[in-house]
């Protein structure tokens, strides 16, 4: 019997997918729940195992994109591992190759269409800024067809002489495709712009200096800046829900909760996984729930779900020695918070100069559904949390909120 295994639907709103790689080769024996291949949804990459043991028929190649439900393999069911072990590269016939004239159109002279593009392949060639006049064409008479356009590269300049420079083109995965997609998308469908401030770490270090030992011995996770800022975030989204809110057509959706988006870099690009219910976590439970979604997405094992249905999202650049930046937003929420690297600066403290741990802040937001009053008053809110987070965050006791 053979088992066509079918692309399952990795989440609502994903019609396609693509084969990121296949973990068997054509004609291996695999055994049910083996991972077969990693599949690219435009949110995740997600593992494929076989549904039942046998031989495995590849019916989809690498980087193809595949619908939600159709068949990329066959297991033959009846066979045994034994009698069929993967083809040697002399078991496999090569095809034939069409080496002719005719397939190779060979332009012997200008013609009037020579460097002539047709309207897509103009279209592309303006997008990656090329002249025309630079293609060799492959139509009739020398015209750019879309596949020369497709494959043309700009000019990088004329080397220096004796010296070898080579380049290397890859497809990029549907989650990166996506991710960019989605960046462009956010840039020219909201009116986004970005205030920034700074806040003093100095009360936010003190309080980990003197309780982060306590903490991590009862809780087993550290107590970092993140719980601080999510509480923080938390604490200014309740001044100012305007920022809590999206823009579905002509109307305005307010929530009354804060799921939190964290920005965390993985293994195939940015993952954006979802801190649900910040505003009834304490700080144990905000560093357990971002330890494990790190985790997970950092070993590919994040799932759509994980990722879907943020309210506001929070970026740290800082982690990478980033000094300041205008974070992009994740749509279809309308704001996001960018947080930066720590500095010893000299500041103004009661009208004398003194060195403190100074962060810059930057909030991206859609002017749409944002005013320049909110967004400026938000931003103060979260450098107020942070620079007072007893009075702020902890309600005036820090043993109680960090659960010591």
């Amino acid at each position: 019997m053979k088992l066509e295994m079918k692309v399952p639907s990795p989440g609502e709103s994903i019609t396609e997918v693509e084969i990121a790689q296949w973990l068997v080769s054509d004609g291996d024996f695999v055994e049910k729940d083996q991972a077969i291949a990693e599949v690219d949804s435009d949110k995740a990459t997600l593992d494929l195992p076989a549904e039942a043991s046998g031989v495995i028929t590849l019916k989809a190649e690498e980087g193809d994109s595949v619908e939600v439900g159709q068949v990329v393999c066959l297991i033959d069911t009846d066979a045994s591992g034994g009698e069929n072990k993967p083809k040697s590269s002399n078991e496999i016939t090569e095809k034939k190759v069409d080496t002719s004239v005719e397939n190779e159109p060979i332009v012997t002279e200008k013609t009037y269409a020579s460097n002539h593009s047709s309207p897509a392949a103009r279209k592309i060639l303006d997008e990656k800024g090329i002249n025309p006049i630079d293609i060799h064409g492959s139509g009739k008479g020398g015209r750019i067809t879309k596949e020369d356009a497709v494959n043309a590269k700009a000019s990088m300049g004329t080397p220096p002489k004796g010296i070898d420079r080579n380049s290397d083109k890859s497809k990029m995965s549907l989650l990166r495709r996506k991710v960019a997609e989605r960046l462009v998308s956010a840039k020219n469908e909201t009116a986004m712009l970005t205030t920034f401030n700074e806040a003093n770490m100095s009360e936010v270090f003190s309080l980990r200096k003197k309780f982060k030992e306590s903490f991590k011995d009862k809780h087993d996770v550290g107590l970092g800046f993140m719980s601080f800022f999510t509480k923080a975030v938390v604490y200014a989204l309740k001044q100012y829900p305007d920022v809590n809110s999206m823009i579905d057509g002509d109307f305005q959706i307010k929530y009354d909760y804060c799921d939190i988006s964290v920005a965390v870099s993985g293994p195939k690009g940015l993952m954006v996984p979802v801190l649900r219910g910040a505003e009834k976590l304490t700080f144990k439970e905000i560093e357990l729930e971002i330890k494990r979604l790190a985790l997970r997405a950092r070993e590919g094992e994040i799932t759509v779900d994980e990722m879907t249905g943020g309210t506001f999202t929070i970026s740290n650049g800082g982690v990478f020695g980033s000094m300041l930046s205008t974070p992009i937003i994740n749509p279809p929420q309308s704001g996001i918070l960018g947080m930066h690297n720590i500095i010893e600066r000299p500041v103004a403290i009661d009208g004398k100069v003194a060195i403190q741990p100074m962060m810059y802040l930057a909030f991206s937001y859609d002017h749409r559904i944002i005013d320049g009053r909110e967004s400026v008053g938000f931003l103060v809110a979260i450098k107020e949390a942070i620079e007072n987070p007893i009075e702020k965050l902890m309600d005036n006791n820090p043993k109680k909120a960090l659960e010591l």
